[in-house]
This record gives C-alpha cells, sequence and structure tokens, in this order.
C-alpha cells in the first residue's frame, strides 16, 4: 500500500491529498502519521497549502473500523494533536471540499482559511448516529460560526448540511462546478503563497479573535503589527509603493 496522503509542490504552494478513496479517505492510525510528515515538509518548503481528499470524499472522518487499533487515549494523543497543528500552522491554508466531509473531518476543513466546496459536497457531523459526542473542537467552532440553534441541529440531527446552504450560513467561501475546484483551489493558493511573511500572523490573530476579549485583541494586534513592521517584506511593500510597483514579497 502507497502513502495514505499524498505531498506534491507547484510553485510556492504544497497540495496535500488523503489518499484512501476506498474508504473515502477515512483517518486511520497510519494517515495521521502520513498526515504529520507532509505537513512538516510543507511548511519547510511551501509558502502556500492545499488540503483535499482523493476520489469522492474529502474524509470520512476517523475510521470507525479501525478503533479498536487506535489507542485508548488517541483523540487527547493523536487527533487533537494533529488538529491543533493545523490550526497553528505557519502558511495560509486552502481547503477543498470534493465531496463528504463527516465528522473529525468537518473540523479539518473548516480550519482553511478560504474553503472552497464542490456543488455535490456536503457536511455530516455524524456524531450521534454511532452514540458519541462531538470532537475535533467542532462544539467550540460551529456555533462560534453559524450560532448555537443551527449548530444544535447539525449535531444532534446529524443531517447533512449541503455545500450550497453551507455557502448562505458563511461556513465556506466559494461552491463550485467539480471540474472548477481545483483550478480554483491552485489559483488562490498561489496568490496566497506571493504574499508576505505577515500571513502567519494575520492566521494567529483570526483565530485568537474568536476567544479574545476587545482590549486583549486590541494588544495581541499591537505585538503582531510591530513584529509585521521589522520583516524584509513590510520594507518591500513600502518601497512597491513609493515606486508604485507591484510588491514582491519572500516570505521574511
Amino acid at each position: 500500500m502507497g502513502p495514505l496522503v499524498r505531498l506534491d509542490f507547484a510553485g510556492g504552494v504544497a497540495r496535500v491529498t488523503l489518499n484512501d478513496p476506498a474508504r473515502l479517505n477515512a483517518i486511520s492510525y497510519r494517515m495521521t502519521q502520513d498526515f504529520n510528515q507532509a505537513l512538516d515538509e510543507a511548511e519547510r518548503s511551501a509558502r502556500a497549502l492545499i488540503l483535499t481528499g482523493e476520489g469522492r470524499a474529502f474524509c470520512s472522518g476517523a475510521a470507525v473500523t479501525e478503533m479498536d487499533a487506535w489507542p485508548p487515549d488517541a483523540l487527547r494523543t493523536i487527533l487533537n494533536p494533529l488538529l491543533t497543528r493545523l490550526h497553528d500552522f505557519k502558511l495560509p491554508v486552502v481547503t477543498v471540499v470534493n465531496g463528504l466531509a463527516a465528522g473529525f473531518a468537518c473540523s479539518l476543513a473548516l480550519l482553511g482559511d478560504i474553503i472552497l466546496a464542490a456543488e455535490n459536497a456536503y457536511f455530516l457531523f455524524a456524531f450521534s448516529q454511532v452514540g458519541l459526542v462531538p470532537d475535533g473542537n467542532a462544539s467550540f467552532l460551529l456555533p462560534r460560526l453559524v450560532g448555537r440553534v443551527r449548530s444544535a441541529e447539525l449535531m444532534l440531527l446529524g443531517e447533512r448540511l449541503p455545500a450550497n446552504t453551507a455557502l448562505a450560513w458563511g461556513l465556506v467561501n466559494r461552491v463550485l462546478p467539480g471540474p472548477e475546484l481545483e483550478p480554483e483551489a491552485m489559483r488562490l493558493a498561489q496568490k496566497l503563497a506571493n504574499g508576505p511573511a505577515s500571513f502567519a500572523a494575520t492566521r494567529r490573530l483570526l483565530w485568537q479573535g474568536l476567544e479574545d476579549d476587545w482590549l486583549q485583541h486590541l494588544e495581541a494586534e499591537a505585538v503582531e503589527q510591530e513584529a509585521a513592521q521589522r520583516t524584509e517584506d513590510h520594507r518591500e511593500g513600502v518601497a512597491a509603493f513609493k515606486e508604485k510597483r507591484s510588491p514582491r514579497f519572500m516570505g521574511r
């Protein structure tokens, strides 16, 4: 069996593909190992990340049929650290929901900075169907995005959330026909890859803003702005503005 996560590079963009289509890219213990390795290499070698799934699904969540193969504390020691790793990732992330995103995979998809979905894609918070509670911090994230009432409907009833409804609710940025997903993802990721080093700080501020109060976040912005002002990219941006040309950012 080949790698369960495939890593490809195009320019400054790393494309990470969950690669077990026969099982709808269900997350197994081995896949998490391949996933972490791919993220390590992407962070070293690229300036933007695309995350998607092979075949007709983005990801069907944790592999229920392999529960016995996981350590008893897998959520705390394996899955949650993987999710936090993507949350704290230094590169801007484009997630491409090319089909089903179920359970834990919903949280993976929603960690993207730009979230694209195929017209036939859908989210399924299926925890109640197997007698479980939400994980992947979905019960933290989802109410902040769509409110408690909509979150309760999705998590208690376990019904599909179609891509177009997710767009109307503000969960995804764009819904596209299947053949247009990859070209649009690459176009956006390339634009992000050409951006300044401050993108990493912008990611941090956007996530931190879900928890900070007003004064905390004013201070957080001030700290990050002071750091951004010391970068080569800031100097290049100012020079380009004065010279009336497009900036050439190097990510440092």
